[in-house]
């Protein structure tokens, strides 16, 4: 009786066993996820705050006008980072928010404490004014700090999680391949500013 041999492929016979796995790791989903939380705070601060000055008519104090320098670049920086799938975009972000963190922690305690001597507004109208004061504590310079520390938070994860250049960019290979990035990124600031410009035009 002949017996018969089970045989596995080898390299010789021509088949092809290599697999790889080109599906993003949990770390590079959540990093990648960070950064468009990051991207989304930014935009609604953006479009926040030129709805309370171009639609509501608030005029920005001095210290307004700093947050907003700092946060304006943001929402373009973060974007761009996105598109590129720039595994170190928290190198450019954190400098600008962790600085805005600072200019609304600072103008927040002026408007609710007297700890600090409030400085001298050159133009515009006083630092300590409050357009709003949603239940009792949240004020515009508190939108603002809250915005920033979002985005340093997110950054600062995104961080941590990155595995470094070639071995991220890999796993997001196939996202890439998609142009889903391109889409994400795109979804994300159209939803946030056709909805503010929705809320415009109903008041």
């Amino acid at each position: 009786m002949s017996h018969s041999t089970l045989s596995t492929p080898s390299a010789d016979d021509g088949v092809n066993t290599d697999v790889t796995d080109t599906s993003p790791s949990w770390t590079a989903r959540v990093s990648l996820f960070c950064r468009y939380i990051a991207l989304t705070a930014a935009w609604v601060a953006t479009s926040g705050s030129l709805f309370f000055s171009e639609v509501l008519g608030w005029i920005p104090c001095s210290l307004c006008w700093y947050q907003r320098i700092l946060m304006y670049p943001l929402s373009v920086i973060i974007a761009i980072g996105l598109l590129r799938r720039d595994t170190r975009l928290y190198t450019y972000v954190l400098p600008l928010s962790l600085g805005g963190a600072g200019v609304s922690l600072y103008h927040y305690l002026l408007q609710k404490t007297d700890w600090l001597p409030p400085p001298a507004c050159a133009m515009g109208i006083p630092c300590t004014t409050d357009y709003i004061n949603w239940f009792g504590f949240v004020t515009i310079p508190f939108l603002a700090l809250t915005a920033f520390l979002v985005i340093s938070l997110m950054m600062a994860v995104s961080a941590l999680l990155s595995s470094g250049g070639v071995e991220e960019t890999e796993s997001t290979a196939g996202i890439a391949r998609l142009g889903m990035d391109h889409v994400a990124v795109v979804a994300v600031i159209g939803t946030v500013v056709i909805s503010f410009i929705a809320a415009a035009r109903l008041i």
